[in-house]
């Protein structure tokens, strides 16, 4: 079992006060509770502007560490080797390229992930982005 936290997601007007003082004791405290992982969207998620230290707030966690929002393949790859994460989540980019590992590994360029079609109701932006084509040119 994981845990996600979104420390600045300020979606439907959430806030906290004083969230690297909260989440820095929340990743404390399930440091107590052998989770698979803890996976945090760093920063806010309508907007992508991060204000914690998420370094910080990793120390404080003594498992395997998921960072996500925004990263792309160099940001990823930089953030596994400075010991920022132990993995690092894809969730735009997974639903807009539904061949990622794929994409990644032969340096493909990717879908561009449509916000418009987030949270529409039904399928179109979810299951409709096209997978690579062995003849489709770079």
């Amino acid at each position: 079992m994981g845990v996600r936290l979104s420390p600045e997601n300020s979606f439907n007007d959430i806030n906290d006060s004083n969230p690297q003082q909260t989440f820095n004791s929340i990743a404390g405290r399930l440091s107590n509770f052998q989770l698979a992982y803890l996976h945090v969207l760093e920063g806010d998620m309508m907007t992508g502007e991060r204000r914690l230290d998420y370094g910080a707030l990793r120390g404080y966690f003594n498992g395997f560490y998921m960072a996500n929002n925004g990263y792309d393949l160099e940001s990823a790859n930089a953030a596994l080797e400075e010991n920022r994460a132990d993995l690092v989540a894809f969730g735009k980019l997974f639903i807009a390229n539904p061949d990622l590992p794929f994409r990644f590994s032969h340096h493909l360029p990717l879908n561009t992930p449509d916000s418009a079609t987030f949270y529409g109701g039904d399928e179109k932006g979810y299951t409709d982005y096209p997978a690579w084509k062995k003849d489709q040119r770079s």
